[in-house]
């Protein structure tokens, strides 16, 4: 009972369609080798229970969030609202916008960071690039800073293009790394291991209805990010 009063309170919406979910930082979205409980499964579940079914249940993975991080994830309930929730994807017609805290204080107020960044799948990270090479991709993004913290920059990133780790490596490359994200060049760990990237706001259209929609996810419960929501109240 508990985690169904858990899981509705990080529930952003929900129709026959789709699933819209304020992932916390720690939660793994998919299963991987390590063997942990993912979102995917545990939302699942909370279906299964509440719509008292009997087989399996339909969640289509849409998008990805690291592990790391936290923020809006849509999930599809129906096969075709998946295919097409993936066509919108593909075709950039869905707006991303995330918030981060990162380490540095002379951050210009706004920037276009164009790159191309190439995956690394045996250590899992992506390198920067000036120019192009085989394997690469070209990474868009835009970020303007909001506020100066004490120790910190808190600033927006919109993305054009959906690269791994995109946010993560370009900022790093740029001057300035997340809060805590060790990978990237971050001085120093956070106590739950997670980095301070949030993805904000997401902005798509029903799969069904083709109405534009527009979901906001809360930031983690935590004083620096609280700091952050208080500006943009």
């Amino acid at each position: 009972m508990n985690s169904i009063k858990l899981i509705k309170r990080n529930l952003i919406y929900e129709d026959n369609h789709l699933l819209v979910y304020n992932k916390q930082p720690g939660i793994l979205v998919q299963g991987d080798k390590t063997g942990d409980v993912s979102l995917l499964d545990i939302l699942k579940k909370y279906l299964k229970v509440i719509k008292n079914k009997e087989g399996n249940v339909f969640l289509g993975l849409v998008h990805r969030l690291d592990r790391t991080s936290s923020g809006v994830m849509v999930f599809a309930k129906t096969s075709k609202a998946l295919s097409r929730l993936n066509k919108q994807f593909k075709n950039r017609e869905v707006s991303k916008t995330y918030w981060a805290i990162v380490e540095g204080k002379n951050i210009p107020k706004k920037e276009k960071l164009i790159n191309w960044v190439k995956k690394n799948k045996k250590k899992n990270k992506s390198m920067v690039l000036k120019k192009k090479i085989e394997g690469s991709k070209r990474a868009i993004l835009t970020y303007r800073l909001k506020n100066n913290l004490k120790n910190y920059s808190f600033i927006e990133v919109e993305l054009e293009t959906g690269r791994h780790h995109q946010i993560r490596s370009q900022i790093s490359y740029r001057g300035f790394p997340i809060k805590g994200d060790l990978k990237y060049g971050s001085k120093r760990s956070n106590k739950n291991s997670c980095i301070y990237l949030h993805s904000r706001k997401l902005t798509l259209f029903h799969p069904v209805t083709m109405k534009k929609l527009i979901f906001v996810a809360k930031c983690p419960k935590d004083s620096l990010w609280e700091s952050c929501e208080e500006v943009n109240s």
